[in-house]
């Protein structure tokens, strides 16, 4: 679940995901909002505050650890009375703005706070309001009104339903009666494509209704195909490899973009960053989301060697974008069997306790002075925005984030 975005505004303003921030529109950013006591992470939460936080938790709950009060109140209290959520809330005294709900933010809040527990009502809720605004072609877009449904968001949609309880594949739509599934089908590419076979795209070109192949989106619909979330885990070994085959089913779909997913992969281990403007490098966060999707789909040895390549090479990127990219480290970790408490050399999880308050509870393999060193951090870290499904402006090309959100670009040739 990369994983899984685009600046709210940046997406309103250029209908492409995970792109840069033009000049244009930079110019009309608003200034960055302070952070909020609770939330993980020391930079402006304007475009991703729920959703890293989110992923916080939901990496956290893989290691045992249960978040702070603290943590847990402030994201729930960012939910809007219809059940929706904003990417941040400023003021939430305040009625939220109907022009900035997210499908992508509450959808991570809603699996976030079915893991973390206590919290019926307000995933009730939220589960309510996404089904609400599904359209007629059975999927999702980032903003309801705002557009075409998508890869990205559709299958972030899926994974809250699956963790709510409900079966995605009944959840169809009052107009036309198509489920989920049936819209990720539409964004699958066939296996003739000589660019992307069995991989998805995010939409069709605008233009041209063509699909192009996208790593991200093809990642989060593999996972979303599947059934699962943010947290998916190991799936059955798949044993057709890397053909494609014709797509009639969800199941196939994702064997044939997890196929991709592998192919692109076996050359270096890791995707490259595809965001206008962006030199030839790694794809770190988009990376990890196809570590999990290829898990997920039963791929386990592309997944393994791609994880290993994140152990020894995705510090720094972790580093620098702090709670959602730890987080997306410890969920790829998780999916392929790894130790993320030991993982290149690193412990994420106590790197990701020490971006937010300290934890109500550690796993028993936690040390003393893990906890102790937890505490000191509190709120300190320099770590910034990342994330699977998030990216804010300014961020610099080549983060991807999970499932939908960076790098997630409409019209992307991958």
């Amino acid at each position: 679940m990369t994983v899984r975005r685009c600046a709210a505004a940046i997406a309103a303003a250029t209908a492409v995901l995970g792109a840069a921030a033009p000049a244009a529109v930079a110019d009309a950013v608003p200034s960055p909002a302070a952070v909020p006591p609770g939330l993980y992470g020391t930079k402006d939460p304007t475009y991703d505050g729920v959703f890293r936080q989110s992923l916080a938790f939901l990496a956290q709950g893989k290691a045992a650890v249960t978040p702070a009060d603290q943590a847990v109140g402030w994201l729930a209290g960012q939910q809007c009375a219809d059940g929706s959520f904003m990417a941040f809330r400023v003021d939430t005294a305040k009625a939220c703005d109907a022009t900035k709900l997210d499908t992508n933010a509450t959808s991570a809040a809603v699996q976030a706070l079915v893991a973390v527990g206590g919290h019926t009502d307000a995933v009730t809720k939220g589960v309510a309001w996404l089904k609400s605004v599904q359209q007629d072609d059975g999927g999702w877009p980032y903003t309801p009104g705002a557009g075409g449904s998508d890869a990205n968001s559709t299958a972030i949609v899926i994974g809250a339903l699956a963790a709510a309880g409900d079966k995605p594949a009944a959840v169809k739509s009052a107009k036309g009666g198509k489920s989920p599934f049936d819209a990720l089908l539409t964004f699958a590419l066939p296996c003739d494509d000589p660019a992307g076979a069995g991989a998805f795209a995010f939409q069709p070109d605008p233009k041209t209704q063509k699909l192009y192949a996208n790593a991200d989106a093809t990642a989060a619909a593999v996972t979303g195909s599947l059934g699962k979330g943010l947290t998916a885990t190991a799936g059955t070994p798949d044993t057709k490899g890397t053909a494609c085959e014709k797509a009639a089913t969800p199941e196939q779909g994702a064997h044939n973009g997890a196929a991709y997913l592998a192919r692109t992969l076996a050359p270096t281990g890791f995707l490259k960053s595809a965001m206008p403007g962006a030199t030839d490098q790694p794809d770190v966060g988009n990376t990890a989301d196809a570590v999990v999707a290829l898990a997920a789909a039963g791929l386990p040895d592309q997944a393994k060697k791609s994880a290993d390549w994140l152990s020894k090479n995705a510090g720094a990127w972790a580093k620098e974008n702090g709670p959602a990219a730890y987080a997306q480290l410890v969920l790829a970790a998780d999916a392929t069997g790894a130790d993320p408490r030991h993982f290149g050399g690193a412990d994420l999880v106590q790197a990701l306790n020490a971006t937010g308050p300290a934890p109500k509870a550690a796993s028993s393999s936690a040390s003393a002075t893990e906890k102790k060193d937890d505490a000191k951090k509190d709120d300190k870290s320099d770590d910034g925005i990342s994330v699977w499904w998030i990216v804010g402006v300014g961020l610099v090309a080549g983060i991807g984030v999970g499932f939908l959100i960076s790098g997630r670009k409409k019209n992307q040739h991958l």
